[in-house]
């Protein structure tokens, strides 16, 4: 399950437009981010390690069975072909990681999709209001207790945290004063920088390294 890009995209959409708060050009990185960070949590992809003939900063895909979720086999398809550095796969992914994401939330019933204007020769504009609240208030919960809490955060929220630390995104999700914002901004770092790891689960060292990679290409 693709739950970091979908829980992201769910809070970006929520909003009283129900559309997304971000522009588009950063929401397509950060959804096409979040998509490799997916598959890193499943140990489909890790950051290059030093001993191997691969450029450091390349991200290798690892052998496994395929990806059940439609939203993640683009991505691994792609990483399969070669090792492909960061940028370069959220560059290509960028366009098509938005609409995937979308059309399973649509497809699984948790959006609906609202039809704001047509035009023959430019991008349809829409909507897409909650069907349910419950998921995206538990990932709002989630990211308020770790930042604000000292919660330590589950793999998917410090990834979302992580994320929009990156590209200076959490004033999309919270409205505060600048001793507020001075606080968010060092617990994000702190949750960026892999405190939160179990380092008995490799599931949980594997997407904090990608994730550290990742970040890199969204700055």
């Amino acid at each position: 399950m693709a739950r970091i890009a979908e829980d992201l995209l769910l809070l970006l959409l929520d909003n009283a437009a129900a559309q997304p708060a971000v522009e588009r050009a950063r929401l397509q990185r950060l959804i096409a981010a979040a998509v490799l960070l997916d598959l890193a949590y499943e140990c489909r992809v890790r950051p290059a390690l030093a001993h191997e003939p691969v450029p450091p900063d390349r991200l290798v895909a690892l052998a496994g069975r395929p990806p059940i979720d439609p939203v993640l086999r683009p991505a691994l398809a792609l990483l399969l072909q070669a090792p492909i550095t960061p940028a370069a796969a959220i560059g290509k992914l960028r366009k098509r990681a938005e609409d995937d994401v979308l059309d399973q939330l649509l497809r699984t019933g948790q959006l609906h999709q609202v039809q704001l204007s047509a035009h023959r020769l430019r991008r349809n504009t829409y909507a897409w209001p909650m069907a349910n609240r419950a998921r995206v208030d538990r990932a709002r919960s989630a990211v308020v207790a770790a930042l604000f809490d000292g919660q330590r955060p589950d793999p998917q929220t410090a990834a979302i945290v992580s994320l929009l630390h990156a590209v200076d995104g959490l004033g999309t999700l919270l409205s505060l004063n600048e001793r507020g914002w001075h606080w968010v901004q060092a617990r994000a770092g702190e949750i960026a920088s892999g405190t939160w790891v179990d380092d008995s689960r490799m599931s949980d060292v594997n997407l904090a390294v990608t994730t550290a990679a990742v970040r890199t290409a969204l700055r």
